[in-house]
């Protein structure tokens, strides 16, 4: 990590634009990085994460690690658009599950450094507000404080994109 990619991660305020995000009831979005409907039939839950550093991504990784680990039967997904190697980096840096529990094989990391799937679920730049409204900041500090969940450093990816969250049944139709 240096100070440049650091510094980089908060100009980097464009991207592919995005389409409207899928309406439930409809077919999900799916491409060579994502497939859908899955071979196994079996639900899914997709996440798209924020930069590998932001706390908030952070959290929703725990979150997701523990939702998969209690759900074998539903496919995980946590979708990065940091670089693959600043998204294994930064998954390496997690603390381990709770009572070292292997993380679960349901859960996987996809990369999307070009974010041609975030646009395709509709998730695009994030505004001024968005990113440093004082509520934000002040839910930043509280992850920090109350469950050790500090900034990381930041190699690649945007400091602006948006996250998301989708629910999409074994035959590929978005529910949630």
């Amino acid at each position: 990590m240096t100070f440049q990619s650091e510094l980089s991660s908060w100009f980097s305020t464009s991207g592919p634009q995005p389409a409207k995000p899928p309406a439930v009831g409809s077919k999900a979005p799916s491409t060579l990085k994502l497939e859908l409907p899955p071979p196994d039939g079996k639900p899914i839950i997709i996440t798209f994460l924020r930069h590998c550093g932001c706390p908030f991504a952070e959290k929703t990784f725990h979150d997701l690690r523990t939702s998969a680990s209690l759900h074998p039967n539903i496919h995980f997904f946590a979708i990065s658009h940091s670089s693959p190697s600043a998204t294994a980096n930064w998954h390496a840096s997690l603390p381990p599950m709770p009572n070292e529990s292997p993380e679960p094989s349901n859960l996987k990391l996809v990369v999307d450094e070009g974010r041609e799937l975030y646009a395709k679920w509709g998730l695009g730049i994030a505004s001024f507000w968005h990113v440093l409204a004082p509520g934000s900041l002040y839910t930043l500090y509280q992850l920090g404080t109350q469950e050790g969940i500090w900034n990381r450093p930041t190699e690649s990816g945007s400091r602006w994109q948006t996250s998301g969250n989708f629910a999409v049944d074994g035959e590929g139709v978005v529910r949630w």
